[in-house]
């Protein structure tokens, strides 16, 4: 994940403005806020994660820990060399402001955009940091959600969560710059990307909140009954995936990433209504270990039902 300032492309096609090292744009060219990483901050932590953290620590020296990993998951990452030492979570409530569009007019809305990035973000940080608490390596199985409440129409809870690493004979696997790595791979997945040669760097994201036109009636009474095409919505559909996935793409450089693996696109509305949609693509970035890739041959498994 981003905590690094982000080099971004996230202009417009047509509109292709320099961007500044080390920032990410909406395609109006709006720096995208990102959330200063402290290893040692505890700053929007409630006293009751503080103390929890104070508890783990001491359960760890015990050689207690939490997770959230299946066995099969948490067999597989102690086999890979780590010990999990606990789960670690972030969280933000954030407000999402207004932003009117043009009926008739296909635009990213910035300060959507904005706000669906930063809240990540700092739920991200944080969890970052308590693994920083814990003295982890990295973080795996890390999950990303979105929770709504009654008491706040306009608020939205977002939470970052995962479960803290430590490499068992010390070897780095932290992230550029010394945090940290973030991946959401389960424990399958990332026991089998250590084997063949390769390990996470970080968990990188890419988002867009885009309104989408209506069409006037008069254009939409001569289509119906017609197969065709509807080129006003593939292409703000089209700008929209493209604007997500390149800044995905620029976090993953500035991790100095050889590529990202489980990419995911995801679309929502958020109730904000038909025809306004965040285009949300996240992917776990990583960086070669050796320059043999072996590939286990994949074994038959057949399930016995009673």
């Amino acid at each position: 994940m981003g905590f690094l300032k982000r080099d971004g492309d996230g202009a417009a096609k047509g509109d292709q403005a320099a961007v500044p090292a080390a920032t990410a744009t909406t395609a109006s060219g709006e720096a995208l806020q990102s959330e200063e990483y402290s290893p040692g901050s505890l700053a929007g932590l409630p006293d009751s994660g503080r103390e929890r953290l104070a508890r783990m620590k001491h359960d760890i020296e015990r050689g207690f820990f939490t997770s959230d990993l299946s066995v099969n998951e948490f067999l597989l990452v102690k086999e890979s060399g780590f010990e999990p030492l606990g789960l670690v979570l972030g969280s933000s409530i954030y407000h999402i402001g207004f932003q009117q569009a043009m009926w008739n007019q296909n635009m990213e809305m910035s300060v959507l955009t904005q706000a669906m990035y930063h809240a990540r973000e700092l739920a991200m940080t944080r969890m970052e940091e308590e693994a920083d608490q814990l003295g982890a390596d990295g973080i795996v199985g890390v999950r990303l959600t979105i929770g709504r409440y009654d008491w706040g129409a306009d608020l939205a809870e977002f939470i970052a969560i995962g479960t803290a690493v430590k490499h068992r004979e010390g070897q780095l696997h932290r992230a550029p710059g010394g945090r940290p790595f973030t991946s959401d791979l389960n424990g399958q997945d990332f026991s089998t990307l250590l084997r063949a040669g390769y390990r996470p760097v970080g968990l990188v994201m890419g988002n867009c909140v885009y309104h989408v036109a209506r069409q006037g009636m008069m254009a939409s009474l001569r289509q119906v009954g017609r197969n065709l095409e509807m080129p006003n919505f593939t292409q703000a559909l089209y700008e929209a995936r493209e604007l997500a996935m390149g800044r995905m793409q620029a976090e993953a450089e500035q991790l100095e990433a050889g590529g990202l693996v489980g990419v995911r696109l995801k679309e929502a509305s958020h109730g904000w209504g038909s025809h306004v949609i965040e285009f949300f693509a996240i992917a776990t970035a990583v960086v070669p270990t050796q320059a043999e890739h072996i590939i286990e041959k994949p074994t038959l498994v057949l399930p016995l039902t009673g």
